[in-house]
C-alpha cells in the first residue's frame, strides 16, 4: 500500500487525520473550559468546608454560642467566622466605599481564597495590621497592577449608622486576591474585635475531617436554621455540565471522523479490487483465508493507528497555536493568560486506540470480502 500507492495511502491517513483532530481539538475546548473554571479552586481544606450563612429570615444568627454549637457537632474540626462592616478606605489621598472583613488566617484556605499578589497574614499579632485587598478593590484608586500596592498604607473609618469610626493603627496592604468582582478588604478578626463591637458573624467556614462527614455536617447546621452550601457539590455539578459539554462537542468531531472513516472504507474497498489477483498468488503459493484477513485487517489497523497519530498531531499543535495567539491578544489588552485547550494524556491514549479500532472497523468487511474470494478467480481477474 505505501509502495505501490504511497499518494492515496497517505491521503487516506490524511484523511482519517482530519477528522480525529476535530474530535481532539473539539473535546480539548471542554477540557480547557473546565480547567479554566476549577483553576482558581484550592482543593483539599476548601473542598472539605462549608460555608454557613444567616437565613433571609434572620430567624437566628451566627455569634460565638452557635458557632460553639456547630463545633460540638461530630467531625467538624475547625470553624473560621468572617464578620463584615460597611467602610471608608483611604490610600494615596483618595477615599471610596468598601466592605472591610474580619476574618482569621484560617478562612483563606477554607474559603479557597488565591492571591494575585503579596501574602495572606497569619494569626500572628505582629500581623495585626495587616490588610488583605481584593483585586476589584483596586480599580477604586486605578491601580492596575497589584504589585504596586502591596507594601502600602492604607487607612479605614468604620461606618456606623450615622457614625464613621476611625480604626487605630497603621494598617499595610500585604497581598491581593485574585477576586475580580467583589470589593472587599480583610483585616485581621483580632485586630477588628479589639476596636469595633463584634456581636454576630456574616459568614462561617465550617472544616470537618473528611470529606465523608459534609452531609451529616450541613444537615445538623440546617437543622438549626441556617443556609450551607458546599464548594465540593459544586464542582461535582461544574464536573457533570462539563461531562455532559464533551460528550457534545465529541459528538460535533465524531461527524467528521464517520465522515473520514467512510472514505477509508472506500479506499480499502478500491484496494481490494486492485490487489485480487495478488490475492490469488499468494492463495496459490499457500496462504490461508485466515492470513489474508490478517493481512487486510493489519493494513487498515495500521492506516486508522498513523490516522489517529497524525490527527492528534494536528489537533494539539492546532489548540496550542489557538492559545499562544489569545494569550497574546489577552496580554496585550491587560487580560491575564489562560489556556482554553487542554489535551489530559488519558484522553490522547484513548483517541490513539479508538483511531485503531475505526481502522479495525472499517477493514472488517474488505478483509472477509478478500479472504473469500477463490484462488482461480482472483488469478484470472484483472
Amino acid at each position: 500500500m505505501f509502495k505501490t500507492n504511497p499518494a492515496r495511502t497517505w491521503l487516506t491517513i490524511l484523511g482519517m487525520g482530519v477528522g480525529t483532530s476535530a474530535v481532539v481539538m473539539l473535546v480539548g475546548l471542554g477540557f480547557g473550559l473546565q480547567n479554566i473554571l476549577l483553576e482558581k479552586i484550592v482543593f483539599g481544606d476548601t473542598l472539605l468546608s462549608l460555608t454557613v450563612t444567616n437565613p433571609a429570615s434572620n430567624a437566628v444568627t451566627l455569634t460565638d454560642a452557635t458557632l460553639a454549637d456547630f463545633k460540638k457537632i461530630p467531625n467538624v474540626q475547625d470553624i473560621s467566622p468572617l464578620a463584615d462592616f460597611s467602610s471608608l478606605i483611604t490610600y494615596n489621598g483618595l477615599s471610596a466605599n468598601t466592605d472591610l472583613q474580619g476574618v482569621k488566617a484560617s478562612y483563606f484556605k477554607y474559603a479557597g481564597i488565591a492571591m494575585a499578589a503579596g501574602d495572606a497574614f497569619t494569626d500572628d499579632p505582629k500581623d495585626g495590621n495587616d490588610i488583605i485587598l481584593s483585586s476589584a478593590a483596586l480599580q477604586l484608586f486605578g491601580v492596575s497592577d497589584p504589585k504596586d500596592i502591596v507594601g502600602r498604607p492604607v487607612s479605614f473609618r468604620v461606618i456606623s449608622g450615622a457614625d464613621q469610626v476611625p480604626l487605630n493603627g497603621n494598617f499595610t496592604v500585604t497581598g491581593v486576591t485574585n477576586d475580580s468582582a467583589a470589593i472587599y478588604a480583610m483585616i485581621p478578626l483580632q485586630t477588628l474585635a479589639s476596636q469595633v463591637g463584634i456581636t454576630q458573624y456574616d459568614k462561617a467556614q465550617v472544616r470537618v475531617s473528611a470529606s465523608g462527614f459534609l452531609n451529616a455536617a450541613q444537615t445538623a447546621i440546617v437543622a438549626a436554621g441556617f443556609e450551607v452550601s458546599a464548594l465540593s457539590k459544586t464542582v461535582d455539578q461544574a464536573n457533570q455540565i462539563f461531562s455532559g459539554v464533551q460528550v457534545v462537542l465529541a459528538g460535533f468531531g465524531g461527524i467528521a471522523l464517520v465522515v473520514s472513516a467512510i472514505g477509508m472504507f472506500n479506499t480499502m474497498t478500491v484496494t481490494l479490487l486492485e490487489r485480487t489477483n495478488e490475492i490469488g498468488v499468494m492463495r496459490t503459493l499457500g496462504a490461508s483465508p485466515r492470513d489474508i484477513q490478517i493481512l487486510f485487517l493489519s493494513e487498515a489497523v495500521v492506516v486508522g493507528f498513523l490516522g489517529g497519530m497524525t490527527g492528534m498531531s494536528i489537533g494539539i499543535v492546532g489548540g496550542l497555536a489557538i492559545n499562544y495567539l489569545l494569550n497574546l491578544v489577552a496580554t496585550h489588552y491587560g487580560g491575564a493568560a489562560v489556556a482554553i485547550f487542554a489535551f489530559p494524556l488519558t484522553f490522547l491514549g484513548f483517541i490513539t486506540f479508538f483511531s485503531a479500532v475505526v481502522g479495525f472497523v472499517t477493514g472488517i468487511f474488505p478483509a472477509r470480502r478478500a479472504s473469500s474470494i477463490s484462488p482461480l478467480e482472483a488469478i484470472r481477474y484483472k
